[in-house]
């Protein structure tokens, strides 16, 4: 007894331990990383609440109009590799727009991002979105009517959830994102639905994938659904991983066509 004791004792302070390092680390990591959204930006954008929502803006040379995207982050935050996949798009003829859904956070460090992830609230950012859409379908070098929004990881989620409250929208692409099934509110949708998944992946795991498949085909929201083998989450990475080719680079070039279909 008194050695399971001991153990009890000694697995209680480890938990304590570790927990007590997560707070304090993600602290460090806020305190440290209060400039590396403005670092990234270039564009501020106000809410309507007295907050501005920062953005990079990357854009073609000539006037256009051109069709637009709306590119959402991953749930560390904006980060370089969201900026440098946004100013590739813009070489291919669509205004970008990377916004900073976390209001001046980011990080590299996991369990920030997932104190992040959970304390900002959706509505909070979905109605940022919302003066997002407005700015970008103002600019005289956008086509209103050719605006679409993707995202990744946490942002492909935030992209379908923020559709379906959007009807002005083109299309809406979700890469490894949560879904929904029901075809009930799958059909408020306004247009065709780009979904890129891993086999490997658990969140969402292809069983989920093939739901969210039946809810829009049940819908009747036209979508191009596809499940990349021998790859798991979050698979599309910088642009060095897409120019590799293999899944990044076939999901890349899968993305460009949609977007081409779905806009041009």
């Amino acid at each position: 007894m008194r050695v399971l004791k001991w153990i009890g004792i000694g697995l209680l302070v480890v938990v304590v331990g570790l927990a007590g390092f997560l707070v304090i680390s993600t602290a460090v990591d806020a305190l440290m990383g209060g400039d590396r959204v403005a670092a990234l930006t270039n564009t501020s954008i106000d809410s309507g609440d007295g907050a501005a929502v920062r953005a990079f803006v990357a854009a073609p040379p000539d006037a256009g109009p051109h069709p637009a995207v709306i590119m959402l982050h991953e749930f560390y935050g904006l980060r370089p590799d969201v900026t440098e996949k946004a100013a590739a798009l813009a070489k291919e003829g669509y205004v970008v727009v990377a916004p900073d859904m976390y209001r001046g956070q980011t990080t590299g460090w996991i369990p920030r991002a997932i104190y992040l992830a959970l304390t900002i609230p959706e509505e909070q950012v979905l109605a940022d979105l919302d003066p997002v859409y407005a700015w970008l379908a103002a600019q005289p070098t956008v086509d209103p009517e050719r605006i679409v929004v993707m995202g990744f990881c946490y942002g492909g989620g935030k992209a379908l959830q923020y559709s379906l409250r959007n009807p002005d929208l083109a299309g809406t692409g979700v890469f490894y994102g949560s879904l929904v099934d029901d075809p009930a509110v799958l059909a408020a949708l306004p247009g065709p639905v780009l979904g890129v998944f891993g086999r490997e992946d658990r969140a969402p795991s292809p069983e989920m994938v093939e739901g969210f498949a039946a809810g829009l085909d049940a819908a009747g929201i036209p979508s191009t659904i596809r499940i990349f083998d021998g790859v798991g989450h979050a698979f599309v990475g910088d642009l060095a991983t897409i120019a590799a080719g293999g899944a990044p680079g076939e999901a890349w070039a899968l993305f460009l066509q949609w977007l081409d279909e779905t806009t041009g």
